[in-house]
């Protein structure tokens, strides 16, 4: 069976540094969490992977033997599965800004799961929003369709035909079970019963062993203006029904469509402007596009290629201040594909003009052919 390779699970290079490790780290751990994928044993297989393989390259001394001698390297330096070992205080801390106490507002990190024991799924849920470049700059309102989940009433939401659950006996009923590495004991929750200590008799029919059903629910949001990838909306009281009736918070992830002539980076907003060589060495006028509407572009005498004019303020609004950042115009300059005998004979007459200014190749390379003389003379 082949190996898999800890760099590969968790999708960086071998050469990145600590912080691109844990920014991975951070997505793919979110991704593959049990809380947001109940019953899913692929996605638990992988959020076990993800974490051993953090455990071993967020450690300075275990990469370093991995790097060189692989996983059978690591035998006998602290190496083990699931949480044991690694940077232990590092993991915690990730986890506690991803499912820790939940925060309000826009840009926050994902809210608390209010999770109890006897409920099959998280409270908070996350879901992704596509956005076209324009609704991202200037914000606007959408209405989406979720599908939120709620208790089965027919098994009080646990899966199990009338309600009636045994102990599990892969953790015998603790919820947890409890690896040992060395001196060292590490605690984890059991993946066969995902903490409940519990597991179903027989399913129930009603909702098939899931212990809840989906709802669809219709929701408006009101999007602020400069919104980028990544960035994520709290929307209260529109997440999964717990069996009180009381709902979780919806979290939207937006993914920001490119443009066709603007390029996003930050606050910033690059355009290219094709410029024809005439334009650029007269020193003209132009008209460009840009957020607001129109500028007028002053390109100076002989301007070059890939040269960039700045507009503060013409960018886009920062989410939280409001400031607004550049505009950058950069050139790209047009040479004619072809010219006719007419336009050949006024750009001779236009080069012969400038004299000895119109050959730079000829002053530039006189010493070095002098040079050159100079080697095969000795």
């Amino acid at each position: 069976m082949t190996e898999l390779d800890y760099y590969e699970v968790l999708e960086v290079s071998r050469s990145c540094s600590g912080g691109e490790l844990k920014k991975s780290y951070r997505k793919l751990a979110m991704k593959y969490h049990p809380d947001r994928n109940p019953d899913n044993k692929e996605a638990e297989e992988k959020f076990k992977l993800v974490n051993e393989a953090y455990q071993v390259l967020s450690n300075e001394e275990k990469r370093a033997i991995y790097d060189r001698y692989g996983k059978a390297g690591l035998e006998g330096h602290g190496m083990g599965g699931g949480f044991g070992g690694g940077n232990m205080d590092d993991i915690m801390d990730i986890f506690n800004s991803m499912f820790g106490g939940a925060t309000g507002g826009f840009g926050g990190g994902f809210g608390q799961t209010r999770k109890d024991p006897n409920q099959k799924y998280a409270l908070d849920f996350e879901i992704e929003l596509p956005l076209a470049f324009h609704e991202a700059v200037f914000g606007c309102k959408k209405t989406i369709d979720v599908f939120y989940k709620t208790s089965c009433n027919d098994c009080q939401g646990t899966g199990a035909k009338d309600g009636k659950l045994e102990t599990c006996d892969y953790c015998g009923g603790r919820g947890q079970v409890i690896m040992r590495q060395g001196p060292m004991t590490f605690t984890q929750t059991c993946p066969k019963c995902h903490g409940r200590g519990q597991k179903i008799a027989k399913n129930c029919a009603s909702c098939q062993g899931k212990g809840y059903h989906e709802e669809k629910d219709s929701v408006t949001i009101t999007i602020p203006a400069g919104v980028d990838s990544g960035n994520r909306l709290r929307v209260q009281g529109h997440g999964n029904e717990a069996k009180n009736k009381s709902r979780g918070d919806l979290y939207v992830t937006f993914l920001v469509e490119e443009d066709e002539h603007f390029i996003r980076n930050g606050n910033d907003v690059y355009i290219e402007v094709p410029v024809f060589f005439t334009q650029a060495v007269l020193g003209e006028t132009i008209t460009i596009p840009a957020l607001q509407g129109k500028l007028e572009l002053k390109l100076k005498q002989s301007t070059k290629d890939k040269e960039q004019f700045v507009f503060e303020g013409e960018g886009i609004a920062d989410v939280h201040s409001g400031r607004r950042g550049r505009l950058v115009a950069q050139i790209r300059m047009v040479l004619p594909q072809k010219i006719n005998s007419k336009q050949k004979e006024l750009l001779e007459q236009l080069q012969e003009s400038y004299g000895v200014e119109s050959r730079p190749h000829k002053t530039t390379f006189e010493s070095a052919f002098d040079k050159v003389k100079n080697w095969f003379k000795s």
